[in-house]
């Protein structure tokens, strides 16, 4: 069951950003300052990743946990309307695969940045854990490895999943 009526869900739903997300512009900012320059929202790519650093042959995503069915604590299903959720998640996970996938075949390397990496953290440690996931992708940068997400554990590399 719902928590909230059905006009404040919409309301809340429609303020769900998929382009310059705060985890998005924050690790953006990092990573110019480190000195990569990249592109935003690639259409030309299969699933436009939020990021593209052609140098280094990369597409960076930033997934929201619900939306992309992570598995975390943040993605489980709603209640209301449970069929149809379930339904729409898997057909998006799906998609997710289908285009990674695509972009492997194409010689892209992948970083998945989850957004249950840094949910729930206080301000002080909100900031040293953006930091920390700037690093890391920096550190996959400067590497030969081809895939990585990065979750709530900080980090998982499955350089096979796709």
């Amino acid at each position: 069951m719902d928590t909230v009526d059905t006009e404040i869900r919409s309301r809340m739903m429609s303020r769900v950003r998929s382009k310059n997300t705060r985890l998005e512009t924050a690790i953006r900012k990092r990573l110019f300052a480190f000195g990569f320059r990249y592109r935003l929202h690639s259409i030309s790519l299969p699933g436009k990743p939020d990021l593209t650093l052609k140098k280094y042959n990369t597409a960076i995503f930033f997934n929201g946990c619900f939306w992309h069915l992570h598995g975390c604590e943040f993605s489980g299903i709603p209640e209301t309307r449970s069929l149809w959720w379930k339904q729409k998640l898997t057909t998006n996970k799906e998609r997710d695969y289908r285009n990674l996938k695509m972009l492997r075949a194409n010689g892209w390397r992948i970083v998945i940045v989850w957004e249950c990496a840094i949910r729930k953290l206080r301000l002080a440690k909100h900031i040293v854990k953006l930091d920390k996931i700037s690093y890391l992708i920096r550190d996959f940068l400067y590497s030969d490895k081809r895939y990585m997400e990065i979750d709530y554990s900080g980090k998982r590399l499955q350089p096979g999943k796709y």
